[in-house]
């Protein structure tokens, strides 16, 4: 399969992957959710190729994730700002933050914290069902075809 062919493949994961697959990506994600919105600070704090950035930008907008604002006139300047498309990758984001902290934190912990605003507390990000609301864990969870998935598409194992 070619890198090209993911956004074709009928399967979320690979669509998906098309999109935000790449590590400069996330972490341009990443700082938008902690607030960061132009160019320059994309660049300066991941200490990128201003192309990169552009390229990566560039794909965000195309695709809906992101939406370019002005904010300056002359010359005009834009920021970059999260759509309601991005905003729900905010899981996306928060699990990998939890799988990096339980793997990767080190002795001294985490790098950061989340607190929660409503109850006052810090909380780790947590999967569960929209159903039943129950922590969702992957032996509880069975996979099954659904109306978008082509059955040539279909691999038993």
């Amino acid at each position: 399969m070619k890198w090209e062919d993911l956004g074709n493949e009928a399967c979320s994961v690979a669509r998906t992957i098309s999109v935000i697959g790449d590590r400069w990506t996330m972490l341009m994600l990443r700082n938008c959710f902690n607030g960061m919105r132009r160019f320059d600070a994309f660049q300066a704090d991941l200490g990128i190729s201003r192309t990169i950035v552009t390229d990566r930008l560039a794909l965000l907008v195309k695709e809906g994730v992101l939406v370019k604002v002005p904010y300056q006139q002359k010359p005009v300047r834009y920021e970059y700002r999260l759509t309601e498309k991005g905003l729900d990758l905010y899981p996306v984001l928060m699990s990998m933050f939890r799988w990096g902290d339980k793997y990767y934190a080190g002795k001294s912990g985490p790098p950061l914290l989340f607190h929660h605003k409503t109850c006052g507390d810090d909380f780790h990000a947590v999967l569960t069902c929209s159903a039943c609301s129950n922590e969702l864990v992957p032996r509880e969870v069975a996979v099954r075809a659904g109306p978008g998935l082509k059955k040539r598409s279909v691999r038993k194992t």
